[in-house]
């Protein structure tokens, strides 16, 4: 049976470079590894598509290194 998979925006402090971009992408996907991931840099927004509560995807993003909070979900 497939997961329900939710859209999620997240606002996400402290990302400056393409490493930032990767590294949120990386952390995202070590939770669900099929989701997708879209990363705006310049606006600090994140939108995911995901099985993941965004509760959990922002406590794994804070841990690594970075303030995010959802905007949705």
């Amino acid at each position: 049976m497939d997961e329900i998979r939710t859209e999620l925006l997240m606002r996400v402090e402290g990302m400056t470079c393409a490493g930032c971009t990767e590294a949120v992408r990386r952390t995202i996907q070590r939770l669900d590894p099929e989701a997708t991931v879209a990363v705006d840099l310049e606006r600090g927004r994140v939108a995911v598509t995901t099985c993941v509560q965004s509760l959990v995807v922002a406590e794994a993003l804070t841990k690594a290194g970075y303030t995010a909070t959802a905007m949705t979900g």
